[in-house]
């Protein structure tokens, strides 16, 4: 029985033996575990973000991405040219390097949990670099005036009035865009820069065609198209009125208004020509409205009974402009008269070209081109409500010599019946002649010796008028 008690005892020995060995083994392996579980640095053959980071430390890492993203660059492009290059670090773009080091510690963290796993895996793994942006310097830098590219503004296509006609002149395609594109731009290509490996990073960024701000209007508008159509069969149109040197243009800057749009076509407000019409005639006619003038004398004369002067046509002249501005021609013309006067200059239509009296001292100044030709003494009419010469202003109706004078009663004594040599008439029977059978001229002859309306003249005053005189010529008279 000895031997058998003896074996069981060295069977027992052997199995706590085992057992021993068996818990220093786990023991060892679970302090293996727990020692590179709690190991501060990566495992050989690591790579993160394409540095080489076997054995290092996180901080020593942290150092590799930092450095790497500082040395990374960013190039903007525009149409192939490279317009603007600038370290990340000048934009105010910098690493959030306690965040980033946290990263580095998780992914630290979670390689050596499954070191046993990793042993025998891939050990590349990437992390986020998170990074910070300084405003004020980053809009500093990102700025589209900035950028080498010249830059041209875009323009509408616009009508032009160009050697009497409407063209269009096309849009401009410019470059211009906002500061806000470029830098949403910028900003969304760093926060998808791969920073990964362990070159220098070059982060390019290209300006679309569609930032460019186009232009509104185009060549092919088809409202500017129209009114190109439309005003080009007016545009041309110009009428200069005359008035002696004074001139009055009407042209397309008055006539567009004018101008009544329907769809495709148009027409001419003819109220308004009208309007325009009535305007010239009250800038214009001279007739029968009081008129000022400054006597040979020096002091200034006013004349109420006005039957000389210009008196424009209104319906004939409404016509006529209607016509030249729908035949869209240029014209240069006197306005359509209804009564003429000798000559103007403006509203000035006496043009020094006129004779004067003065009934109160009987005298008389007879100008032509603005000189005096000749003047007089003269006999008017004797002051008597039959036989006074009249005042006012009035034409020379036409010119006669010699003409026979008739007048009076059919009796011999209130009749008269003698030849001039000169005769003008200008009013009601009234005109200049010569008178041989006045012994004298001026002072009070008119008063006792008065002619019966006519101004006398002496012979050769009147041979000098009438070689002067020319129909229509303004006679001018008053007290």
């Amino acid at each position: 029985m000895k031997p058998k008690r003896r074996r069981k005892r060295k069977q027992k020995a052997l199995v706590v033996f085992i057992n021993l060995l068996l818990a220093a083994a786990v023991i060892s392996v679970a302090w293996l575990l727990f020692s590179e579980a709690s190991n501060s640095l990566f495992l050989k053959n690591s790579t993160l973000n394409g540095y080489d980071v076997s054995e290092k430390t996180a901080s020593e890492v942290q150092g590799l991405l930092v450095s790497g993203y500082q040395t990374s660059t960013l190039v903007i492009q525009e149409q192939g040219e490279t317009v603007l290059t600038a370290p990340l670090t000048s934009l105010g773009c910098n690493v959030d390097e306690d965040q980033l080091l946290t990263n580095i510690q998780d992914t630290l963290r979670s390689q050596r949990l499954n070191f046993l796993v990793n042993l025998f895996t891939d050990n590349s793994a990437e992390v986020e670099i998170p990074l910070t942006v300084d405003e004020t310097a980053f809009e500093t830098i990102i700025t589209v005036d900035n950028l080498s590219k010249k830059r041209t503004s875009s323009k509408d296509a616009e009508m032009v009035f160009k050697n009497g006609s409407y063209a269009i002149e096309p849009e401009v395609y410019g470059n211009e865009f906002d500061d806000s594109q470029l830098r949403a731009l910028v900003k969304d290509a760093l926060s998808k820069a791969d920073f990964s490996g362990n070159t220098q990073k070059t982060i390019t960024v290209s300006i679309p065609e569609s930032f460019y701000q186009l232009p509104e209007k185009t060549k092919d508008d088809p409202e500017m198209n129209r009114l190109v159509n439309i005003y080009n069969k007016y545009c041309k149109a110009s009428i200069t009125y005359t008035f002696g040197e004074v001139t009055e243009t009407l042209d397309w800057d008055t006539i567009q208004d004018w101008l009544i749009i329907d769809g495709d076509d148009a027409s001419i407000d003819e109220e308004r020509v009208y309007e325009y019409v009535a305007d010239m005639a009250a800038r214009y006619d001279t007739r029968y409205s009081q008129r000022t003038f400054t006597s040979s004398n020096g002091y200034d004369v006013t004349l109420t009974n006005n039957d000389y002067g210009y008196l424009i046509d209104q319906d004939g002249e409404f016509s006529q402009l209607l016509a030249n501005i729908n035949a869209n021609t240029v014209v240069e013309r006197e306005p359509i008269y209804a009564v003429r006067g000798f000559s103007r200059n403006g509203r000035d239509d006496l043009n020094g070209n006129y004779v004067e009296v003065d009934l109160t001292n009987q005298y008389l100044w007879f100008y032509r081109n603005g000189s005096l030709v000749v003047s007089s003494p003269v006999v008017t009419g004797k002051p008597t409500p039959e036989r006074e010469t009249a005042t006012g202003a009035f034409s020379i109706a036409y010119k006669a010599s010699p003409f026979n004078l008739k007048g009076g009663g059919t009796d011999g004594e209130n009749s008269w019946d003698v030849e001039v040599q000169y005769w003008m008439p200008f009013h009601d029977g009234q005109g200049l002649h010569d008178a041989t059978w006045q012994s004298a001229f001026g002072g009070n002859i008119y008063q006792y010796g008065g002619s019966h309306g006519c101004v006398n003249l002496p012979l050769d005053v009147a041979a000098t008028i009438y070689e002067n005189m020319e129909a229509n010529m303004p006679i001018l008279l008053y007290k």
